[in-house]
Parts: structure tokens; C-alpha cells; sequence
């Protein structure tokens, strides 16, 4: 029964990433490789030099993951907070404005990823704050301040399992 619970939850990662447009995907997939490692995401995500500078951007700003995954606060307290929310609110902030992550659900699916489920009861707020930055354009802040549900806004709970599917880079094969 265990394996077919777990099954059914992978099949509904696959279909909300599925949901995602092109641009989505491929900005979660490349933040995937640089946040946790796993490519070298110059040579595997780089199209032009405008790119390879966002990409060496990325990899400054998520040097802080590695600080963020060791210092999620316990969602009954108040201890930490501030460095922690602080962090995860810039780390946000940047990827919103580089204007790839469309909606709510897709920077929680990246986030989920990048800092384990522990993080959360903490994505809503930190969503809602970095998409209220002025460096956010004020049309596009209207937008991704829209695409945040009540339901995920003031859920009473979070799931502790962790995440089944990593989305990853894809080789196409020639015809």
C-alpha cells in the first residue's frame, strides 16, 4: 500500500510540473542543477551571454541555500526567524525578477526541492514578500500576488514528505 501512496503522489509532481509553461520548467530545471549541484549549468543551460551572466548570478545568490537548509526555524516559534525569512525572502526576490517562475505553485514546487519540506509552513509568506518588492514591476507583482491561493495562503498544515521528483535536464535525441 506504501508504494502505491508513494506512486500516486510522484504522478501528482509530474502533472503539476506538466502544468508549468516551457519557460517554468526549464528555469526550475536549471535551478535545480546550480541549487543542489547536480550539472554544470554554464554548459548545459547557457544559450548566450546574457544567460551565462544570470547563471553566475544564480549560483552567487544560492550560495546562501546551503546556510538556509541548516537554519529552518520550527513553524511554532519565533526563534531564527528573522535571519531565515530575511534570506529566503532575497533568495526569492531574485528569482521572481528574473521573471521565469510565473506563479505560486511553481516557486513552491522549486523551493520545496531546493530547501526540503521543512520550508514549507514558510514559502506563502516568503512568496508574498518578495513579490511585494518594489524590483518586482508592478504589473507583474499584481499578477504573482494573485496567483497565491487563500487555500495555500492560510493552510492550517504542511506535509513533512519530502519531495519524489526532481525535474532534470533532458537529452534530445537526433532524428
Amino acid at each position: 500500500m506504501g508504494n502505491t501512496g508513494t506512486a500516486s503522489l510522484t504522478i501528482a509532481e509530474l502533472r503539476e510540473f506538466a502544468s508549468f509553461s516551457a519557460a517554468e520548467q526549464r528555469y526550475i530545471k536549471r535551478s535545480l542543477d546550480i541549487g543542489l549541484g547536480r550539472q554544470d549549468a554554464f554548459k548545459l543551460w547557457a544559450r548566450d551571454a546574457s544567460e551565462n551572466a544570470s547563471i553566475r548570478s544564480q549560483y552567487v545568490v544560492y550560495q546562501e541555500l546551503k546556510t538556509l537548509r541548516g537554519a529552518v526555524p520550527s513553524d511554532s516559534g519565533l526563534e531564527g526567524i528573522e535571519s531565515f525569512i530575511g534570506k529566503l525572502v532575497r533568495l526569492a526576490a531574485f528569482d521572481l525578477a528574473q521573471e521565469r517562475i510565473e506563479c505560486f505553485s511553481a516557486f513552491r514546487f522549486l523551493y520545496e526541492r531546493l530547501l526540503g519540506p521543512a520550508a514549507r509552513p514558510f514559502l506563502p509568506s516568503a512568496f508574498c514578500a518578495a513579490a511585494a518588492l518594489p524590483q518586482i514591476r508592478p504589473e507583474r507583482r499584481k499578477h504573482l500576488l494573485q496567483s497565491i491561493s487563500e487555500a495555500a495562503a492560510t493552510a492550517p498544515g504542511w506535509s513533512a514528505r519530502a519531495p519524489s521528483f526532481y525535474p532534470e535536464w533532458v537529452e534530445k535525441e537526433a532524428a
